[in-house]
């Protein structure tokens, strides 16, 4: 499985992103995914995840500004932040679980930089 993420960019403080990341594969619809970040000096974090019955989960710090969706028909997976602020800034990875066989995988990154 390949992921391509895209989206990233410089924005200032209360603005507002949305990062895609597209997989390879014909079985999207059984994957799970997610995204992580990594912040400089700091170790990656799960920011959000979806699961193949759409079920989502969010870190504490950007539950009500983030939202993660899919799309099974484009091979996509969204990120939507809103209310960005400086200490989102980091490198953003897509990841993805096959369910069927437990596999993961993480796609190169797309950096999110937020200006006070």
């Amino acid at each position: 499985v390949q992921l391509q993420a895209s989206g990233g960019g410089l924005v200032q403080a209360g603005g507002s992103l949305r990062l895609s990341c597209t997989a390879s594969g014909s079985t999207f619809s059984d994957y799970a995914m997610g995204w992580y970040r990594q912040a400089p000096g700091k170790q990656r974090e799960l920011v959000a995840a979806i699961s193949i019955s759409e079920i989502t989960n969010y870190a504490g710090s950007v539950k009500g500004r983030f939202t993660i969706s899919r799309d099974n028909d484009k091979n996509t997976v969204y990120l939507q932040m809103n209310s960005l602020k400086p200490e989102d800034t980091a490198v953003y990875y897509c990841h993805a679980v096959v369910t069927s066989t437990g596999k993961d995988y993480l796609g190169q990154g797309t950096l999110v930089t937020v200006s006070s």
